[in-house]
């Protein structure tokens, strides 16, 4: 039988309000209910922002070391419970048993990075103009903090916003998404074990309207963090901006791979497979456009198809090649998109349908695709699917081809694979993305380096992760000191 979780708010377990709970269902086997979750109302927000109000003094006064020793043992105590919440992962979000457990251990590896950094928050000294003063700066928390989270990395993303706003002091209401809530829930009780103090660290699930809205609109949060689509990130934005909160937002991507004469094409297509179809294609930084010299395209064409049919398709939990959508509708998003491509007259390759058949009846599953002959003004080079979904189009120089990377909205990831020097530095000074990479997938990033888009993929305010990561969550002060 399914287990009914709760809310944590004040530093206890608690029932919304309303009574009401949701189920989420395992999207490899929608028969099986991997848990139910708070159905929770505006009123058990508004009480998780008041104890959040009511702890941040207290937190934001006590030591930065104190605050990294808590943070330390959190992630010990995750440590100690990687494989329960790697399985809770891949039952919930429909990731494979490989790409789960990396997930799990990037969380872990976050809260014992920030669990050091807190010993390093501080400022800077200045020299001043006269003499008998002193001048510098000092970081203070911001306050009470809003983290609104997306389902495609339920454990990952909680964690690089969770961790670097304890760390600098802040007190934090978090809404994780309503598709994979569960395995954020661990978070909370591993903080609880390392004996975070009540109200300083509290989760709510729920609807965006009556959980993610009032987080946008409370006057007594100082600022929201967003990780999700850009139309709501873009919502979150103006609506929090109404009373000046700071806002941190990262969006979508329509991320491209660059493919130049010089790459071997094995590796290329091996590259971009794990970028395309890895996490289903459930990933910001999935590599969704192939951008290919046109003097080794057909090559390309035919090596990311046999990749493509390659792939494995199954239930997470047997770790195959690729898993299932998380849901019905994100499944249906990626057939539409698959019929728009058709009808665009993009050559379909391979994959596209659903696979229903034995096995995968009960699941959200889809083969792997492939287009060739796209044009770059086409809906599939355009927009994002978020499934596994590759547009392969045809250039004929760098230029060009970079010139192809830069025309969409987004601008988060994009790489460039090639044995030229020249255009490597070329191609990371002049794309218009947020991460530039060579010789690389557009997936995978390092904690300790910023992350962040440009475009309609970021609001371009801060970024997350390394020690930037902690710039968001504080403030600085500056200081005139006489004597």
């Amino acid at each position: 039988m399914p287990t009914d979780y709760g809310n944590y708010v004040d530093g206890e377990w608690v029932e919304s309000e309303s009574g009401e709970t949701f189920e989420v269902h395992n999207p490899a086997n929608t028969e099986e209910v991997v848990s139910r979750h708070q159905s929770s109302t505006t009123a058990d927000t508004e009480s998780a922002i008041e104890a959040a109000v009511a702890a941040q003094e207290e937190w934001a006064t006590t030591p930065g070391p104190s605050r990294g020793a808590i943070l330390r043992e959190a992630a010990s105590t995750l440590e100690d419970r990687k494989a329960e919440a790697t399985e809770t992962l891949v039952r919930e979000e429909g990731k494979t048993r490989s790409e789960a457990g990396g997930e799990v251990q990037r969380a872990i590896d976050i809260f014992y990075y920030y669990a050091e950094k807190t010993r390093d928050l501080g400022g800077t000294v200045k020299s001043p103009s006269g003499t008998d003063k002193e001048l510098y700066t000092k970081r203070e928390p911001l306050g009470v903090v809003g983290l609104i989270t997306p389902w495609n990395y339920p454990i990952a993303i909680p964690t690089w916003k969770l961790a670097p706003a304890l760390a600098a002091g802040n007190t934090v209401v978090l809404k994780p998404a309503s598709a994979a809530p569960n395995v954020a829930r661990i978070l909370f009780e591993c903080l609880d074990d390392a004996g975070l103090p009540d109200g300083v660290a509290n989760y709510v699930t729920g609807s965006g309207s009556e959980v993610g809205s009032p987080l946008a609109e409370s006057e007594d949060v100082d600022g929201v963090s967003f990780t999700g689509s850009t139309g709501v990130g873009t919502m979150v934005a103006q609506t929090a901006a109404n009373d000046l909160k700071r806002v941190q937002c990262e969006m979508g991507g329509k991320n491209p791979t660059v493919v130049m004469p010089s790459a071997d094409i094995e590796e290329a297509a091996e590259t971009i497979g794990v970028g395309a179809f890895g996490t289903t294609g459930q990933s910001c930084t999935a590599t969704s456009r192939a951008i290919v010299h046109e003097d080794v395209y057909d090559e390309f064409v035919d090596a990311i198809t046999d990749y493509a049919e390659s792939l494995e398709v199954g239930s997470g939990l047997d770790d195959p090649g690729m898993g299932p959508h998380v849901s019905e509708s994100e499944l249906s998003s990626t057939l539409e998109y698959v019929d728009i491509g058709q009808d665009e007259g993009a050559t379909l390759e391979t994959g596209g349908q659903r696979l229903s058949d034995g096995d995968y009846e009960d699941g959200y599953f889809v083969a792997p695709t492939v287009f060739s002959d796209v044009d770059n003004d086409m809906r599939i080079a355009q927009e994002e699917i978020f499934g596994p979904v590759l547009a392969v189009i045809p250039t004929s120089d760098f230029e060009e081809g970079l010139e192809i990377a830069n025309d969409v909205d987004f601008g988060l990831s994009a790489s460039i694979l090639t044995q030229d020097l020249s255009e490597a530095n070329e191609f990371v000074e002049r794309v218009e993305s947020g991460v530039a990479k060579v010789n690389e997938k557009t997936t995978g990033l390092e904690l300790h380096v910023p992350f962040g888009g440009m475009n309609a993929s970021s609001s371009e305010t801060y970024r997350e992760q390394g020690e930037e990561g902690m710039d968001y969550f504080t403030i600085i002060k500056t200081v005139y000191d006489n004597y």
